[in-house]
């Protein structure tokens, strides 16, 4: 998704905004998110629809023993297992320039003894843009370019001042700094899920946090750089020593969002360590056959009815079939 240079308070003191402009669908069904990606990026037969440019690793999980109410949960309790993680650049173009701001993702595989398989997929920013697909929807369809080409940014303008849970992440946006690497970026799981011991349900979202810290770059500083250059920067610092991240969760308290991944949790939440996850190389396809479905969750976890998170399931289906189909 490119990003437009809008200061949100120019965004928030708009006046009235047309119907037509500011309209989302009453509806959307998953292969039209697919083919928005596909109209926005232009199509890349073979490519994953959105977040097209990355990089694969491979490394391990070890656990956290003292991981609270989730210690019995048999991903915390079968000692250290094999992950496979992909980092990556927003949106669908395989080309993306890595020194402008934004979105990077991650998504991580953590394979259990008994094949099963535990996914956490997460960006960069800790709110989504909007409250349903709907809304999403809405708000990247007013990015296409018109007839001539060429976009609308007060169309955009327009949309965001109408649908305030689109607003924290314009917001996110505005303020992003170019990420120095991806063993030096924080990134959020947005939804909400629960952990079941026994009787006792656990509310729950998900972060992981770089053990070799946060690092930026101003625009100046990335624009000196040669593009590509994060997944060679990877490399380089797993040569120099240890690249790794600390898996962590907050506890949901009543009143917390459930269902809504544009609605940021309050600080001051409980935060339990699960585990670390450290890197051992980084290139190769070891992730090409891998759909990385945030829904794909361990024995005691389940998720919650967030309608992104939902619609996310059968919309990285329909990406990865036409991707292993060569469309």
């Amino acid at each position: 998704m490119k990003k437009t240079a809008i200061a949100l308070s120019t965004i928030l003191s708009l006046g009235l905004v047309t119907q037509l402009e500011a309209a989302k669908p009453e509806s959307v069904q998953a292969h039209e998110l697919v083919e928005l990606f596909e109209k926005l990026s232009g199509k890349h037969p073979g490519l994953r629809k959105a977040h097209a440019s990355g990089v694969c690793a491979t490394g391990s999980f070890m656990p956290n023993s003292e991981a609270g109410p989730f210690a019995d949960a048999p991903l915390l309790s079968s000692g250290e297992l094999p992950v496979s993680v992909r980092f990556s650049m927003g949106g669908g173009n395989p080309n993306a320039d890595e020194r402008t701001p934004g979105t990077r993702g991650m998504a991580v595989q953590i394979t259990l003894e008994d094949g099963s398989r535990h996914i956490f997929t997460g960006n960069n920013f800790p709110v989504f843009a909007g409250k349903d697909p709907e809304t999403f929807f809405g708000f990247l369809s007013t990015l296409l370019p018109d007839e001539n080409g060429q976009r609308n940014p007060q169309k955009t303008m327009e949309y965001i001042k109408a649908h305030p849970s689109v607003q924290a992440n314009a917001a996110w946006n505005q303020q992003a700094k170019t990420a120095y690497s991806y063993a030096n970026t924080e990134f959020f799981g947005l939804h909400t899920f629960f952990y079941n011991s026994g009787d006792e349900s656990v509310m729950f979202r998900w972060h992981i946090s770089p053990d070799l810290g946060v690092k930026t770059m101003e625009t100046e500083q990335a624009k000196s750089l040669e593009t590509p250059f994060l997944a060679q920067r990877l490399t380089e610092q797993l040569a120099d020593g240890t690249v790794s991240f600390s898996l962590n969760v907050s506890l949901g308290e009543e009143g917390d969002a459930i269902n809504d991944p544009s609605s940021q949790w309050p600080g001051g939440r409980q935060v339990v360590n699960l585990g670390k996850i450290t890197l051992k190389s980084a290139g190769g396809d070891d992730c090409t056959g891998i759909n990385f479905d945030p829904n794909v969750l361990s024995q005691g976890f389940k998720p919650s009815n967030d309608p992104v998170l939902k619609m996310r399931s059968t919309a990285y289906a329909i990406s990865f079939g036409k991707r292993l189909s060569g469309q």
